[in-house]
């Protein structure tokens, strides 16, 4: 089977995706992020189940991933914020413990691209992505440019077929 025979597995599949923003400082009318996130399912034919602005605390957002993995209407989860290198930055330790099959190439792929834009500092970069209970869960870096490039690129163009590979 072709790549292009392979990827046509997943057209027409539909994802009810939770977007998640982490932020200490944000407020939904200024959550850029979390908005191009949106924006990009909704323009890849995606639906959005639940957005959620939480603070940036690991056992709040362990939480409501707990809970969200639950959810039979949620698909996939994409959370943004919290993935660089400081002490508050939790999100990928979360994440990670709930990932049962790592997509490593997601986060591969991200830095090769973020280097094309940002140069160097795309080593920074800690987005991950992966499967846990069943769903796809991805951790975005909190900048809505990262956050534009994570989903015109590499998400929304591949989710269909990343759930029909999950389904089977």
């Amino acid at each position: 089977m072709s790549a292009d025979q392979h990827r046509k597995c997943g057209k027409g599949i539909v994802a009810r995706c939770a977007v998640i923003t982490l932020s200490d400082t944000r407020n939904p009318a200024t959550d850029a992020s979390g908005s191009a996130i949106q924006q990009r399912l909704c323009e890849s034919g995606h639906t959005i189940a639940e957005y959620r602005l939480i603070r940036d605390e690991p056992a709040e957002l362990r939480e409501l991933l707990r809970q969200f993995l639950q959810r039979q209407d949620i698909d996939a989860i994409i959370t943004t914020g919290g993935t660089g290198l400081s002490r508050r930055d939790q999100t990928v330790p979360v994440v990670e413990q709930l990932i049962e099959t790592p997509l490593p190439g997601f986060g591969e792929l991200f830095r090769m691209l973020s280097f094309e834009q940002v140069g160097p500092a795309a080593m920074l970069s800690r987005a991950i992505g992966g499967v846990a209970c069943g769903k796809l869960l991805f951790a975005l870096p909190g900048s809505p440019a990262a956050c534009e490039l994570a989903m015109s690129r590499l998400i929304g163009p591949e989710l269909g077929h990343l759930l029909s590979h999950i389904r089977r």
